[in-house]
């Protein structure tokens, strides 16, 4: 079971997350909190979470310094940003500080709830918005190096589909309509991918595909 505090001072968007991710049987909300504060005295009190969900912006004590403060008195717990700022300054500090994912709040259910699970099990996440940015500024960075393809990794032709509408920006239940295939199969092969390249997340999932000449 995925345990997760939500951190963030608007009622009604906590609200909203906390009966999105109470919908998944594998997620269950340990503690809200409305500022970063709220949350150490949580830890302090034995609350226990796999993952804080919180925003950059709130009173007291914002979600940058939280990182900082979780490293020591919580270390085993990561961090997944859910901001409204999708300035590459402060996607670059919270990676910077131990943040293990970033996403926008303009995210679809769908992904937030793939890349806590994700996080979960020890990688890192960028939205796929934020993503399909950062490839678009490689792709047009005349400094950027080739990568070559390794020819050890053996892509299944159903990986190489679903390599290509990741790279469209398709979230997963859009690929199981499109596929006509489940959404946890959706999810698996997506995982295959970033397991099969060494990626870290989506986005060095896509660099390398576009890099390596799968994806044109």
């Amino acid at each position: 079971m995925l345990q997760v505090i939500l951190a963030e001072d608007h009622n009604i968007v906590r609200n909203g997350i906390r009966m999105l991710l109470e919908a998944d049987k594998e997620i269950t909300i340990t503690g809200e909190a409305t500022n970063g504060r709220e949350v150490l005295e949580m830890f302090a009190a034995g609350t226990k979470a796999d993952i804080v969900l919180a925003d950059i912006n709130m009173p007291e004590l914002d979600g940058i310094s939280l990182i900082k403060h979780l490293k020591s008195q919580s270390p085993d717990t990561r961090v997944v940003i859910l901001s409204m700022l999708d300035n590459e300054k402060y996607v670059s500090q919270a990676f910077s500080e131990g943040a293990a994912g970033y996403l926008l709040k303009s995210v679809s259910a769908d992904e937030l709830l793939f890349s806590l699970k994700h996080v979960h099990i020890g990688g890192k996440y960028l939205c796929s918005e934020l993503s399909l940015r950062l490839l678009d500024k490689l792709m047009h960075s005349t400094n950027s190096p080739a990568i070559a393809a390794n020819p050890q990794i053996d892509f299944s032709s159903r990986e190489i589909e679903i390599l290509h509408l990741i790279a469209e920006g398709l979230t997963n239940n859009e690929m199981s309509d499109k596929l006509f295939i489940s959404k946890r199969t959706i999810e698996g092969h997506r995982q295959s991918l970033i397991e099969k390249t060494g990626s870290r997340n989506t986005a060095a999932l896509i660099r390398f595909a576009v890099l390596s000449g799968i994806v044109q």
